[in-house]
Order: C-alpha cells, then sequence, then structure tokens
C-alpha cells in the first residue's frame, strides 16, 4: 500500500510540473486527478502536499535560469549585472498585486471559490481570451526582458493576481496580459516563469509553516516519501515542461493552450453536472 501511495505522489508530480508551466490552469488538472487518484492522507496534510509539491517546479526554473537570474555571476559585465538587479526589482513589483490581494482574501478565496464551476468556468473564459489575443494582437513593442518597465511590469502582476482565482492559471493569467500590454511570446513566458519564484517560494513556506504550526513536524515515513517523490518528479517534468514551452512558442503561437482550456472546461462541467455522485 505505501509503494502505491508513492506512485500516486508520482502521477501527481508529473501533473504538477506540466500543468503549472503550460498556461493551462494546475488546479483545474488537480481537481479531476483528484477524482481518480486519492492520496491516503489526512486532508491538511494533502492541502499542504498540493502547495508544497510547487517547490518542486520552481526549483526547476531556477536551475535552467540560474545564470541568468544572478546579478552576481562573474560571467556578466557590470551593465548585465545591473540589468539583472533590475530585472529582480521588476519582478518583485510585479509579486506586489498577488501579494496583498492573496493575503487580504485567501481565506474567503478558498471558501467560496474553491468549487468546479468557478474553475471551469476560469478554464473556458480565458480559453477564449487567448484565443481573441492571439487573432488581434500582430506587433509587440517590448520584445526582450530588459524593455519592460515598471508600470509594465505593475500591470502584468495585476494579470497575475487574477489567477487568485481559481482555473485561471498563474501562467495563463500573465502570459495573457503580458501579451495584452506589448510583450512577445518568449519575454511574456519567461517573465512569467521568474515572476512564479517569490510568489510560488511564498506560498510553499506559508502553507508549510501553517501546517507545522498545527500538526508539528512529526511526519511518518510514507507521508515523508509523498512529500520528496513527488517534488522531484515535479521538478524533473518541469524542466522538461519549460524546455518544450520556450521552444514551441518560437515558431508557434498559444492559440492551442486557449481550445484546450475551452474542451477541459466543459469536460470539468459535464462531469461535476452529470457524474459526481457526491
Amino acid at each position: 500500500m505505501k509503494i502505491i501511495e508513492i506512485i500516486k505522489s508520482i502521477v501527481i508530480g508529473i501533473v504538477q510540473g506540466i500543468t503549472e508551466w503550460l498556461p493551462i490552469s494546475s488546479t483545474g488538472h488537480m481537481i479531476l486527478l483528484d477524482e481518480f487518484i486519492k492520496l491516503n492522507v489526512t486532508k491538511s496534510f494533502l492541502d499542504m502536499f498540493l502547495v508544497v509539491i510547487q517547490l518542486g517546479s520552481i526549483l526547476a526554473v531556477i536551475y535552467l535560469y540560474f545564470n541568468k537570474l544572478n546579478p552576481f555571476s562573474s560571467k556578466k559585465s557590470e551593465i548585465q549585472k545591473k540589468e539583472t538587479i533590475s530585472l529582480w526589482l521588476k519582478v518583485i513589483v510585479g509579486c506586489i498585486p498577488a501579494a496583498i490581494i492573496g493575503f487580504l482574501f485567501d481565506d474567503f478565496i478558498h471558501e467560496k471559490l474553491y468549487n468546479p464551476i468557478t474553475v471551469a468556468s476560469m478554464l473556458i473564459i480565458y480559453g477564449i481570451l487567448f484565443i481573441i489575443v492571439e487573432k488581434t494582437k500582430k506587433d509587440y513593442s517590448i520584445k526582450t526582458l530588459n524593455e519592460l518597465d515598471y508600470k509594465t511590469s505593475l500591470l502584468i502582476g495585476l494579470f497575475q493576481a487574477l489567477s487568485l482565482i481559481p482555473g485561471t492559471s498563474r501562467s495563463g493569467a500573465t502570459i495573457v496580459g503580458a501579451s495584452i500590454l506589448g510583450a512577445a511570446r518568449d519575454v511574456s513566458a519567461e517573465y512569467s516563469f521568474f515572476l512564479a519564484i517569490p510568489v510560488m517560494f511564498g506560498a510553499s513556506g506559508f502553507k508549510f509553516l501553517k501546517y507545522i504550526k498545527a500538526v508539528g513536524l512529526d511526519f511518518s515515513g510514507i507521508e515523508l516519501g509523498i512529500l520528496i517523490s513527488g517534488m522531484v518528479v515535479a521538478f524533473l517534468v518541469s524542466i522538461m515542461t519549460i524546455k518544450f514551452l520556450m521552444n514551441y512558442i518560437k515558431s508557434h503561437d498559444f492559440k492551442i493552450f486557449g481550445y484546450y482550456r475551452i474542451v477541459l472546461g466543459l469536460i470539468v462541467l459535464i462531469y461535476f453536472m452529470f457524474f459526481d455522485v457526491r
């Protein structure tokens, strides 16, 4: 039975690693996955696990972009170091809206909005937005991260704050927002990755500390196995997913993700309206 639980955590890690970076909503997929793969753990541990597993995903970004994000690299000139520091400041500015709104409304969001109808609706709405943006946006004025100014960073951060509504997708909201504001696809995607670093570290740390405060550090062997295996798999799959996405958007747009979101949203609606017997 312990092996089965580890296998379940590996499957969850795979789904997390894929859906966290593609703009298709990890929450929507996790809701469906939970209907068919249920970990035999306490609810408090599961709630913590589903957030802390994101650390594996975010470590993949740091691994892949370490040199680009490191302002102290000896390989960089003084100008490049200043540009890297500026990039981090823009990331911090972009995180402010989500941090404030998340702090103020976290309990309300979890109590009122974490349901299949909200998730399905957001999947479909943002799917339509992706298609509209790609069909109407022709020219991009921001073609590198250095061209991203602080005002635009903050505005993209406001779009990221919308992802607090489950089913929106953090990467989906930031990519749509950045595209509307004139950022090229690769800039939109990379800035979305970098915005995730403080947001996901903060969310994971907060959730873990909240769990420790309530339950303590008394993890069972199987709980540690589930947590570690899920994070490691999420890390490895995230590396492959990020590389795939950055290669894909060199010659493709985001419309395919819009269509996928609409289909997934309809599946979530149909399943919970007609097949969920709870």
